[in-house]
This record gives C-alpha cells, structure tokens and sequence, in this order.
C-alpha cells in the first residue's frame, strides 16, 4: 500500500523529552512537600497530557485543589526548562529532512500543550516543515480520541487511510486504530514494543531510517 503522508507524535518520537519533563515535576513535587520520583518512573507518567502527568506523580486522592496548584507550576517550571536536557532522537533530523526531499507531507499531534508543543518544533526543527503542528487546547479532545488525528487528515485533505502514524506509547497506537491509520510504534522512546503491540501497532521501528523503507516499499508495492 502507498502511504501518503505521515503524522508523528513528538514526546517520546521525534524528542527525548524525558529529564525536562521530568526535573519540573520533581522540582515543583519537592516544592510543596511530595516525594520526587526516579526518571524511569516518568516514561509511564508521561504521554496523556500534562493534567495526567501531575496527577500520576501525586500521591493517591490528592485534593483536586492542590491538584490544580501543582499543574500551573509545572507549566511554568517546565517553561524554563524546556530546551536544557531536550534534544532530538539520533536519527529525527536526517529522516525530517529526507521526507521533505521527498516531498511527503507530515504533521505533529501531541498531547502536550499547544503553545509548548510550537516553541519545542520551531527551536529544535527549524528548517523542517511540519504541515500541521497541533497540541492540546481546550476544544480538542485528547489522544487516544482520534478527533485531532481525523481534523489534520481532514485539513490536510488527505484520507486517513493513507497517513502513518508514529508513536511511542499506547495511546498513540490507540489514536491511530480508533482514525483508521496505519500505527506504526516505535523502540525508541518511553514504552514498550509490547505495549506498542498491544495496542495495535502494526509495525515496530528500532531506528528512524527503518521508516524510509516502509515508504518504499509501498511505493513499489504500487507501482508492481
């Protein structure tokens, strides 16, 4: 089958955002009194949005007041923090920049703040071009409900059948069967390949170039 284009999830997939993320839980967890957490604990925290990510690392049952508290800090923490620890996954930048030679088009959709999601890609990507980079906002249900998966699809006027999608955690796999794409998960980032493949993964990557394969090998598929 030919695949057209290419949505990617960003933490996890084209960034290792873990050590940022997780230093501004910690920090803001330390500031009001709460135990911190190892890193490798966050790549389970990590993944359904920001309000999830407080809420794992809090202790069970607490308030939804100090819930709120600690989810306005972490923002701001994690505003600071950003661009420290954070950088593409060896790989990312060669396939961006060989899919535009190609002229496939591709899209972002996190679950990561919007306006967090848009500083990250145009600091650590800024002669990719993404044809749509689309975070949480409000009026968007969060992945695993493909509304933000079918609206790109829809926007970019291209059937959801034809657009990949990679990521790293179930619920991106999730997102992907639920819009009717192509899940693809991959090794890289903060899960599993048997979560990857619980959750419908129908290809498993170790390596970003593995992708470039997939592309044409549908390609020739086409063309036989």
């Amino acid at each position: 089958m030919k695949y057209t284009a290419i949505i990617f999830d960003l933490d996890g997939t084209l960034l290792n955002t873990l050590e940022d993320l997780a230093d501004s839980v910690n920090a803001v967890l330390q500031q009001n009194g709460f135990s911190v957490h190892d890193l490798e604990m966050y790549k389970y925290f990590i993944g359904d949005g920001i309000a999830n990510l407080v809420r794992r690392a809090l202790p069970p049952g607490a308030d939804n007041a100090i819930i709120s508290k600690l989810i306005n800090s972490v923002k701001e923490e994690y505003n600071r923090r950003w661009a420290r620890k954070t950088k593409p996954y060896p790989g990312i930048p060669e396939l961006l920049r060989e899919l535009q030679t190609l002229k496939i088009p591709v899209a972002i959709l996190t679950n990561k703040p919007d306006s967090a999601a848009q500083n990250v890609v145009r600091h650590f990507f800024p002669d990719s071009r993404f044809e749509i980079i689309q975070g949480a906002i409000p009026s968007l249900p969060l992945k695993p409900d493909p509304s933000g998966a079918l609206a790109i699809a829809a926007a970019m006027k291209i059937a959801p059948d034809q657009f990949l999608y990679l990521g790293d955690t179930g619920t991106d796999m999730q997102t992907a069967v639920a819009a009717g794409m192509h899940p693809v998960g991959v090794l890289w980032g903060f899960r599993t390949g048997a979560e990857l493949l619980q959750n419908g993964a129908e290809l498993l990557l170790e390596k970003p170039v593995q992708l470039l394969d997939i592309l044409k090998e549908g390609s020739e598929a086409k063309n036989d």
